[in-house]
């Protein structure tokens, strides 16, 4: 089993993270009944022993002692992080993994690029060695950053180069948040455009997500969660509530937003985190749907979108499925595919499904055009 490194840069990339990992515990607890380290836990999380005062990791195979996350979380500012460690998933994150400042970065590029990220230099490499040497077999690292704040855009680029001058043959996965037209940070405009030129260089695979998709999304499901109809309400365990997992619970603003992007890193790592029959390695994605090396932004997708709050409605038929999500209404990006060319297209299926059913919709999907691939993945867990 490979393992993957999360690196966390910014308020909105600790904040997304830390929503991954708390559904990630969630879905790892709901399979694991007995309790052991097994290899589907040991691809992002540490069996550390606490009893042992070198903290050194224990083997596959064995009870759960304490869970750390393979993670390195980078702010400059302290907010955001102090308030994951004093939160439930404290216990989680290492205290070694951790990297702030109190100043931030005044929501400028330059700043966060250039002087922080050469002050930080060393103290950013260490980190990320660290959490490597703690993976037997380093498949992956997953960037999660925003482009529109200072530290997010900036540092998180500099990281980003770093990541391919130390570990150049390690996949480079990115998950990039970028800002709406009417976002309140005058110079996000800007910090985007330095920070795609970043990311055009050195990630080998791009997940844009745009917060105006992610608006609309969560409209549509608010919508979806009080039509009335019998059975059509959140379940107290609701996906889209993380953290204490009830309704009660204050929101914080963008929670529901933050929440979509963990479930889609939540889906594209589900196949390095448990078994299935069509399983693939995280770097496929990068190596099936990247025609040229410079061109690997790709459109992420979700559905059904109402798996997200766990509406008790009747499950949608597949082919509904498969034409949803070519949907721009179900696109974390907007992007409307009609409008566009498909150079290859991925199609990562959850749960129990039949091989049959899947080949039927993509040869209706794909039709004759020789030049579109659809590579197909899927694995058999939790939806």
């Amino acid at each position: 089993m490979t393992q993957s490194v999360v690196v966390q840069v910014g308020q909105a990339g600790n904040q997304v993270g830390c929503r991954f990992w708390d559904l990630a515990l969630r879905e790892h607890a709901h399979v694991n009944k007995k309790g052991l380290y097994d290899e589907a836990l040991s691809s992002f999380f540490r069996n550390v022993d606490s009893r042992r005062s070198d903290g050194r990791a224990c083997g596959v195979g064995g009870r759960i002692q304490h869970l750390k996350a393979r993670a390195v979380l980078v702010d400059m500012e302290e907010g955001v992080v102090n308030e994951i460690l004093q939160g439930p998933l404290g216990e989680v994150f290492d205290s070694t993994q951790l990297l702030t400042d109190v100043s931030g970065s005044g929501n400028n590029w330059a700043v966060g690029h250039m002087t922080y990220g050469l002050a930080y230099r060393e103290q950013i490499v260490d980190h990320l060695r660290k959490a490597a040497e703690h993976c037997d077999c380093l498949q992956c690292f997953f960037l999660i950053h925003s482009m529109g704040g200072g530290t997010g855009s900036g540092l998180g680029t500099r990281v980003l180069s770093l990541l391919e001058e130390e570990f150049p043959e390690v996949c480079r996965i990115v998950t990039s948040i970028y800002p709406s037209a009417e976002d309140d940070v005058i110079t996000s405009p800007y910090n985007s455009v330095l920070a795609m030129r970043e990311l055009t260089e050195h990630a080998d695979c791009v997940l844009p997500v745009e917060n105006q998709s992610l608006v609309d999304i969560v409209n549509k499901i608010k919508r979806m969660s009080h039509t009335g109809k019998p059975g059509s309400m959140i379940k107290r365990d609701s996906t889209i509530i993380s953290g204490q997992g009830g309704l009660t619970r204050a929101e914080k603003p963008f929670d529901d937003m933050n929440n979509i992007v963990a479930n889609l890193l939540l889906n594209i790592t589900s196949s390095a985190r448990f078994d299935g029959s069509l399983n693939m390695d995280l770097n496929e994605i990068a190596m099936n749907l990247v025609p040229f090396p410079r061109l690997h932004y790709l459109v992420p997708s979700l559905t059904p979108l109402y798996t997200l709050t766990d509406v008790s409605v009747p499950t949608r038929r597949l082919d509904q499925m498969f034409s949803d999500a070519f949907s721009k209404d179900h696109q974390l990006i907007r992007a409307d595919p009609k409008h566009s060319l498909y150079l290859a297209c991925a199609l990562m299926v959850r749960g129990q499904v039949q091989v049959s059913d899947l080949r039927r919709n993509i040869e209706r999907k794909a039709g004759r055009q020789a030049y579109v691939q659809f590579p197909l993945w899927a694995t058999h867990t939790p939806c």
